[in-house]
């Protein structure tokens, strides 16, 4: 089972950047999509066949907002964590699986000057419940974009960047509650070489990404025990369409 994960910044934008010749070339058996921007009824997407489609719709108009594509469809699907503080930015889709709970992901960035951090540190504590509370039943695999780097590894200038958004302290702290709580960053199981970056700013004209000077904030994430299934993880930098790039996971 091959599965994507890809921030688009705004699907029908993204479309005529190499999202749609992505979407009609993959072999990804389930495609996660964040901060689509954009409700079902804005974004037609019937050439696309095959996939069944969930949305989860931010209140706020093309804002935030995530899309589970899917070729069989899940057992059950449910969108948000069930807190109204969480819910109306629709950052998450949970969807099971036979073997496994996927949950999708869009976490809250921290905003300029860290304005939002204080709500970012609740989110990251009440997704992690989110997690294990699924976990009691079967294992979990996450995707999205988490709005971290965990580690200095994980971006080209953090010495520059300590306590930017994203890079705080705090963050990483929370972030690593993760790994303390047994739910394994995938990518790293694979490839611990520098580099590895999944968001460039476009800030520069695109240079950032000429340069490789990123950052890497796109995860899969899944329970110890998911890992000796998971045949390989895999960041696809060739593909452009966005200020992220898809990562991609293969589960046997």
């Amino acid at each position: 089972m091959k599965l994507s994960t890809w921030n688009v910044n705004g699907i029908r934008a993204a479309m005529n950047k190499g999202l749609r010749e992505y979407l009609l070339g993959t072999d990804a058996d389930v495609i996660c999509l964040q901060e689509v921007k954009a409700e079902q009824v804005q974004c037609d997407l019937s050439w696309l066949e095959g996939y069944h489609a969930i949305w989860n719709s931010a209140q706020k108009k093309g804002y935030s907002g995530t899309l589970l594509l899917s070729r069989v469809a899940p057992i059950t699907s449910n969108l948000g964590l069930g807190i109204p503080e969480h819910d109306s930015e629709g950052r998450v889709i949970h969807a099971e699986y036979p073997d496994f709970h996927l949950v999708n992901v869009y976490t809250p960035n921290s905003q300029a000057e860290l304005a939002r951090l204080g709500y970012r540190l609740r989110w990251d504590a009440d997704f992690l419940r989110h997690l294990k509370k699924l976990e009691k039943r079967k294992p979990v695999l996450v995707c999205g974009d988490l709005n971290c780097a965990h580690e200095e590894i994980d971006l080209a200038n953090p010495k520059s960047n300590r306590n930017n958004p994203g890079f705080s302290d705090a963050e990483r702290a929370s972030f690593g509650n993760y790994m303390k709580e047994g739910i394994v960053d995938v990518f790293r199981r694979f490839d611990q070489s520098p580099g590895r970056y999944t968001w460039w700013t476009m800030r520069t004209g695109g240079s950032a990404r000429e340069k490789n000077i990123g950052w890497r904030l796109d995860y899969w994430l899944a329970s110890e025990q998911l890992l000796p299934a998971i045949k390989s993880c895999s960041i696809r930098s060739d593909v452009y369409g966005s200020d992220h790039c898809p990562v991609e996971c293969v589960i046997s």
